[in-house]
């Protein structure tokens, strides 16, 4: 029964890889045939956070809790085993005091020495502060502000007497795949410089829209936009917009730059940001 039913698996997923380039190539197809809808490529790209989240008051208590019981269940360490080594040598050095032994030992450096050391280091270190310049001013241009959360880029985009805000995006051009598409749209915003890494080579979402009517026609009528996601790997990114015309968002503040059918349409790819 296992070879039919090997069989069959792999006669459903070769449909379904048929199946699938046959809808990519009537959507490319139509395009070409000179479809009013205009095929873009998008790009939904995140920069991941950079430190971690605070804990909520629950979130400590259980993180106490488990460290606790993880200590009462936990064997000795090396350090403490030491530790409690250089407590016993000492007490039996203070019993026989021999001055022989203490100018032989004079230069042993204690586990004891060494934890002071270390407090010492604990106690000069300043870690960076999470709440930087950036947030204070409220910089959404920069991509050193909100730490603790994901970051997408939008751009500001002008149609007809309009300024509208989406994420990357550009037409798609004859001869590419849609994914080569979003990748161009990153790199034309970028000079070429920038590191990021395509999650997947399928689209991820879709969205449809029409053209503001100054400049809708009968041969363009609107736009059918394919976004993929991708990860930014540096957290340096020189566009070719000024500042203003790009933004580092939260998904919380998506809604004060994308209009409310947009962002019903992106929010279900951009949830776990």
């Amino acid at each position: 029964m296992a070879a039919p039913v090997g069989r069959l698996v792999a006669g459903v997923l070769a449909c379904r890889a048929w199946a699938v380039r046959g809808v990519g190539s009537r959507l490319l197809s139509s395009q070409a045939a000179g479809s009013p809808w205009r095929l873009h490529g998008a790009v939904c790209l995140k920069r991941p956070p950079v430190v971690v989240q605070s804990k909520s008051p629950l979130q400590q208590e259980v993180d106490e809790l488990l460290q606790q019981i993880e200590l009462e269940k936990s064997l000795y360490a090396d350090h403490e085993i030491k530790l409690m080594e250089d407590k016993v040598r000492l007490s039996k050095q203070s019993v026989n005091y021999d001055d022989d032994f203490d100018s032989d030992n004079k230069d042993i450096v204690l586990t004891q020495d060494l934890e002071d050391a270390w407090e010492q280091k604990w106690k000069a270190f300043k870690p960076a502060p999470a709440i930087t310049e950036a947030d204070d001013k409220n910089n959404r241009s920069s991509l050193n502000r909100k730490l603790q959360n994901t970051l997408v880029l939008l751009v500001k985009e002008k149609f007809g007497d309009e300024d509208i805000w989406l994420f990357p995006q550009l037409a798609w051009q004859a001869g590419e795949t849609m994914k080569q598409t979003a990748e161009r749209a990153l790199s034309t915003l970028s000079g070429n410089q920038i590191e990021a890494i395509f999650l997947g080579n399928a689209p991820c979402g879709f969205y449809k829209y029409k053209f503001p009517k100054t400049i809708r026609t009968e041969d363009q009528v609107g736009a059918k936009v394919f976004f993929f996601k991708a990860i930014l790997r540096s957290q340096d990114l020189q566009t070719s917009k000024g500042n203003g015309e790009y933004v580092w968002v939260s998904r919380d503040e998506l809604k004060d730059y994308l209009k409310p059918a947009y962002l019903s349409a992106v929010q279900e790819f951009v949830v776990e940001i």
